[in-house]
């Protein structure tokens, strides 16, 4: 039987742009349209300031980030086990693990936050340790917990009072109690008067009556003037001397919470699994978000675990993908760039089409759908568009691109070229940026063959913007090289209106490889491209072509 599908995440590529992000949310509102299932946008990186002023425009928030689809510990069958009270006795909390056939249970107060965990191992322990006779005054136990776990009943005292003082002694004779009988202590006793008498005259806080003997009303009375408690067991001397110290709450034995190990519902299922196999416990409590008790796992869990759902849209090259997508369930691909490197592990709707943009793949789903759009939805879509297309002017544009683009101008009521012109000013807008922060607004990884490489590029509606960027990202495209581990980099800085890239570079063989792919002779480390404006069309595919050439030149 196929597992059920909860939620899906609707994710763009890393390094998020316009697109990225706006198919995720525009996508995502249409399948909740039209499915019963949950679908989710997110993003996978930092969004630019491009994307930020259109989300600002249309009144969206940003999408929740995600670094990894690989599963988690809310993917697993987590035992809904319950936690007990931190004044729950030993007796009873070694009944409950008996009945759940645990060896573990977990402590938390009554807002479900963890306190401790306590183990079979500590009960014995503590069961074992005959020689800590205040055990019960150390931990100040209540009395109802002598009379749950002794079956008591309650002759003289409350209930709900707690043992604050003394030792547990056997009362036998008076002659061999004298001495040993000490203020506040909790005597055992048996049926004979004289002994219940001395006892409470000794000064004992507390009277156990055992073999379910009767108290005399002289010895209630005496008990009442010396402030002394006094239940009755049907257990024997022996049974309830070994017995008694079960009263004690867990909260004295257990393993205190800053030293449990516990994973948080969103901790990685191989992260998890790494810490189990260097630990000796078998349990491990389970967080919320909220870092509240849900639950227990333990390695058995791990087996089977319900993998993400996903639709990758704006992308299909592995290299641009979040992190554990191979582990993730991938129902889905909506994109426009080529088909690159994602393996699914069974069938899935892939939907990639020759347009300048996503939003105009799904503008067409929409009307296939026969789903209204929404005026702010309308306003991302546009966004998406006129940030991909240059605002019409990128060869990759075609005539639905343009239809696509009219008719959500005119569903979300903006006009085109003011609007276009505030977001692309908004995205060059280098007020308080960092190098990295305008190098990955857009940067891509790409491979062929032996062949890794990444492509940036910002686009910019002044000459101005565009010098001020190509200043403050020039310097460190070696350093974003090392930070993605590849062997070359090339930025496009864009000039929207002339239709003119500057490409910086960095990288062994660059210089020659920009000049025998372009054709032009680079410039103190620039190759000025007249009438190059799309990454997707005009540069990716000749790098490709070249570094595929010179390749096979050096075999």
């Amino acid at each position: 039987m196929p597992e059920a599908i909860r939620k899906v995440n609707v994710i763009g590529h890393l390094h998020p742009d316009t697109d990225s992000i706006c198919s995720a949310i525009a996508y995502a509102y249409l399948k909740n349209q039209i499915s019963d299932i949950e679908y989710e946008p997110r993003r996978a990186g930092a969004i630019n300031r491009e994307t930020a002023f259109a989300l600002k425009t249309f009144g969206f928030e940003e999408p929740e980030l995600i670094t990894s689809v690989a599963p988690q510990i809310k993917d697993t069958q987590i035992s809904k086990q319950r936690s007990i009270e931190a004044d729950t006795s030993l007796f009873s909390a070694w009944n409950l693990m008996r009945d759940l056939k645990t060896s573990t249970l977990c402590i938390t107060d009554e807002k479900n936050d963890l306190l401790g965990l306590i183990a079979v191992k500590d009960i014995a322990s503590a069961n074992m340790d005959i020689f800590d006779t205040a055990m019960l005054s150390t931990a100040k136990t209540l009395f109802s917990n002598v009379l749950e776990t002794l079956k008591g009943t309650m002759v003289l005292g409350d209930p709900a009072d707690r043992i604050c003082q003394g030792n547990i002694r056997i009362g036998t004779t008076p002659e061999m109690m004298e001495g040993n009988i000490e203020k506040g202590d909790i005597v055992l006793v048996t049926n004979r008067y004289e002994t219940q008498r001395y006892a409470v005259e000794a000064g004992a806080s507390c009277l156990v009556v055992c073999n379910g003997a009767s108290v005399s009303d002289v010895v209630i009375e005496a008990a009442k003037a010396n402030g002394c408690t006094v239940l009755t067991t049907p257990y024997d001397t022996y049974s309830a001397a070994r017995l008694i110290p079960m009263a004690t709450p867990v909260s004295a034995e257990m393993l205190p919470e800053d030293k449990v190990l516990r994973f948080s519902v969103n901790t990685a299922v191989d992260d998890a699994l790494k810490v189990m196999a260097n630990s000796q416990h078998r349990f491990f409590p389970v967080m919320d978000e909220d870092g509240r008790y849900v639950g227990v796992v333990s390695s058995p869990n791990m087996i089977n675990v319900n993998k993400k759902h996903v639709i990758l849209v704006d992308h299909n090259e592995r290299s641009q993908a979040v992190s554990g997508l191979e582990r993730a369930e991938i129902m889905e691909i909506i994109d426009h760039h080529r088909i690159g490197t994602i393996e699914t592990s069974s069938p899935a709707y892939f939907r990639n089409e020759p347009v300048g943009c996503t939003n105009t793949i799904l503008f067409s789903i929409y009307q296939e759908k026969g789903v209204e759009i929404p005026q702010n939805i309308a306003g991302l879509m546009l966004s998406a568009i006129l940030s991909d297309t240059l605002a019409f002017r990128s060869p990759t544009c075609t005539d639905r691109d343009r239809y696509a683009g009219r008719e959500l101008a005119k569903i979300a009521g903006v006009d085109i070229d003011e609007y276009a012109d505030a977001m692309f000013d908004a995205g060059a807008d280098l007020t308080g940026r960092t190098a990295e922060e305008v190098f990955n607004s857009d940067f891509k990884v790409f491979s062929r063959g032996h062949a890794r490489f990444g492509v940036g590029q910002g686009s910019f509606m002044t000459e101005s913007s565009r010098k001020a960027a190509e200043a403050l990202v020039g310097p460190y495209l070696k350093e974003a090289a090392a930070a993605n581990d590849i062997p070359m980099v090339f930025y496009m800085f864009t000039d929207v209106k002339s239709q003119t890239t500057e490409m910086l570079y960095w990288g062994a063989n660059t210089d020659q490889i920009v000049a025998r792919t372009f054709g032009v002779t680079p410039v103190d480390g620039i190759a000025t491209l007249p009438g190059v404006v799309s990454r997707k069309k005009q540069v990716i595919p000749p790098l490709m072509t070249t570094l595929q050439d010179m390749d096979e030149e050096d075999e």
